[in-house]
């Protein structure tokens, strides 16, 4: 989502057509798991190299479960159509919990805790939050659930919200945009890794629950249950909690 990721190199070899995504991943053992490639620090590229927190995540995922995991990259806003259309079996690229995608998918338990972040250019001192938002243009990644989260705003009337899939934190470093708005997770390491001109804006102002999740029918339920078992022993063990301080320095897998 900050760059143009070639995803060539980590698409896995297409399986057969004409079973459910669900069935294919426990018939083979292989859960194919989407992502965009290009959400640091949680799914990037490095010397060609596909890695990240949701990487370890996943990886350890089948450890617990037994599952090849084959990782595929696309674009964010391509993610929910290719697991609706039985593409890919799950994403792993902080999908947020809400009530419409709980109406479509079945999730697993959340194994991140966040909140909403507003980011600006480093020495905008006239947006400290969200409330100073109103009349602003702000941006949000496409697909995500962060334009949702400003139009529950009570003044989301005054805020012109732009949709991107280029670099948002480059046009808010230039000015193109007055701010942007993605996890405080990652806008905290983007601002510590990035040369760009960035701080944040205040407090998070909305909680976010990421999670796993599948599509709602018998076989994709019953993949459901299994990875959410292999979460549950995951955090029981600490093996969560290790790869968030990998790489965050912090455990933000658990709401405490």
């Amino acid at each position: 989502m900050f760059k143009s990721i070639a995803a060539a190199t980590f698409l896995s070899a297409a399986l057969s057509v004409g079973l459910s995504g669900a069935a294919l991943a426990q018939d083979n053992q292989t859960l194919r798991v989407g992502m965009s490639g290009g959400y640091f620090p949680f799914t990037f590229v490095k010397q060609d190299v596909l890695q990240g927190f949701e990487v370890d995540v996943m990886n350890a995922v089948g450890e617990e479960t037994g599952f090849d995991i084959a990782f595929e990259t696309m674009s964010f806003s391509g993610l929910v159509g290719a697991l609706d259309a039985g593409r890919i079996d799950t994403i792993a690229n902080q999908i947020t919990i809400t009530p419409e995608r709980e109406a479509k998918f079945t999730f697993t338990q959340p194994y991140v805790y966040d909140g909403a972040q507003v980011v600006v250019r480093d020495g905008n001192d006239e947006i400290a939050g969200v409330e100073d938002l109103r009349g602003r243009t702000v941006a949000v990644n496409l697909g995500s659930n962060f334009e949702q989260l400003l139009r529950e705003q009570p003044f989301a009337e005054e805020i012109e919200i732009k949709t991107y899939e280029a670099n948002i934190a480059q046009d808010t470093a230039l000015g193109r945009v007055d701010a942007f708005v993605m996890d405080r997770v990652s806008s905290a390491q983007l601002i510590q890794e990035s040369p760009l001109p960035l701080a944040l804006a205040g407090k998070p102002f909305s909680e976010i629950r990421n999670a796993l999740p599948f599509r709602n029918d018998e076989a994709g339920i019953a993949l459901r249950d299994k990875i959410d078992a292999a979460l549950t022993t995951l955090r029981e063990n600490g093996t969560l909690a290790e790869i968030s301080q990998k790489w965050f320095g912090t455990d933000i897998t658990s709401p405490e």
